[in-house]
């Protein structure tokens, strides 16, 4: 079975950076894209960023492009979300996901939450002013 977890949300100021872990275990690590989502209290959830199965291709909603990077280590099955400048409308509950197959075409990098199967519990990233 597929466990994913995230870990290091906490709280920051405005402006400041935080980088948060993801580890998959269960199956390889490197065949699959891993995603960051994340929903804020009310909202639904929301794609924030995904990367391919080998990191060589991102791709962030436009709302954190520029601010956010998704990078992965497929030696340590992990992948990272660093977010920097952050806002107080970042605060969110983040999660990571991995769909069930591997992408086709393999640089395809999947951006809809139905295109995921196995998510994590999620991690809270504050946000303060």
């Amino acid at each position: 079975q597929v466990q994913v977890v995230e870990s290091g949300g906490g709280l920051v100021l405005a402006g400041g950076s935080l980088t948060l872990s993801c580890t998959a275990s269960g199956r390889p690590f490197s065949p699959f894209p891993m995603g960051w989502f994340r929903q804020a209290p009310g909202e639904v959830r929301a794609f924030v960023g995904a990367i391919n199965w080998s990191g060589s291709k991102t791709y962030y909603d436009e709302s954190v492009e520029r601010r956010f990077t998704i990078r992965r280590d497929n030696a340590k099955d992990t992948v990272y979300l660093q977010m920097n400048s952050l806002k107080p409308e970042d605060s969110a509950v983040y999660y990571c996901a991995t769909p069930k197959a591997p992408a086709w075409p393999s640089d395809y990098i999947p951006h809809e939450s139905h295109e995921f199967d196995y998510w994590g519990q999620g991690t809270q990233v504050t946000v303060s002013s």
